[in-house]
């Protein structure tokens, strides 16, 4: 990157996070710092809380999923949530999903650097994948809740939740959303708070779960 910023250093919490994986967790650090204006997604104003805003709020949604489930991570961009939360569980199966092809080159990249054995690319849109594929559909910074859930939910099998990373106004997408609630077959609508353990502000996550 051309452009001078201040990186965050690494917080205590990470090591408690990823475990094992904090040595891949630096790596994909370092890759985002050096690749992120090839990316056009994380710009040098966001450096400053690469690891606060960006790897450990999304690490710690991978507390939610249970062993051996397979999660799609729709609009996966530069790998967030799924990089992060692939490295934190490495029991769980991910598939990334990003339309670009720059950015699902970058992706593949990654995961064969990382040495990512769960983790698959699929460069696609998310209407056109597998309908009833996966346990769970993560995304973040995608879209407003009733369009994500349109084009999420399809992916999902009976039973499976949408993990979908949300700011303030959370409730107000949720109460949009309850007029699809019959039509998509919706259970409930919960919002959970992820990493209250390590992080200072924790992941705020809407969790949509079918009947």
């Amino acid at each position: 990157m051309s452009e001078d910023f201040d990186l965050e250093i690494e917080p205590p919490a990470a090591e408690a996070i990823f475990r094992d994986g904090i040595g891949q967790a630096r790596d994909y650090a370092t890759n985002l710092v050096l690749d992120a204006d090839l990316l056009g997604l994380l710009g040098p104003r966001e450096m400053p809380k690469l690891w606060t805003r960006h790897i450990l709020n999304s690490a710690v949604v991978a507390e939610l999923l249970l062993a051996g489930s397979k999660v799609a991570d729709v609009g996966s961009g530069a790998g967030l949530p799924g990089i992060p939360m692939a490295i934190a569980r490495p029991d769980v199966k991910f598939v990334l999903i990003e339309p670009m092809e720059r950015r699902a080159n970058w992706l593949e990249k990654q995961v064969e650097e990382l040495g990512l054995k769960n983790v698959k690319v699929r460069r696609a849109r998310a209407e056109e994948i597998e309908p009833h594929s996966f346990d769970v559909v993560t995304a973040r910074a995608v879209s407003a809740l009733p369009k994500l859930l349109r084009l999420t939910i399809p992916l999902l099998k009976p039973g499976g939740s949408v993990l979908a990373l949300k700011g303030s106004k959370a409730q107000d997408e949720i109460t949009d959303s309850l007029t699809l609630q019959k039509k998509l077959k919706i259970k409930s609508f919960d919002i959970i708070y992820t990493g209250q353990e390590h992080l200072a502000e924790p992941t705020l996550v809407v969790v949509t779960r079918l009947i």
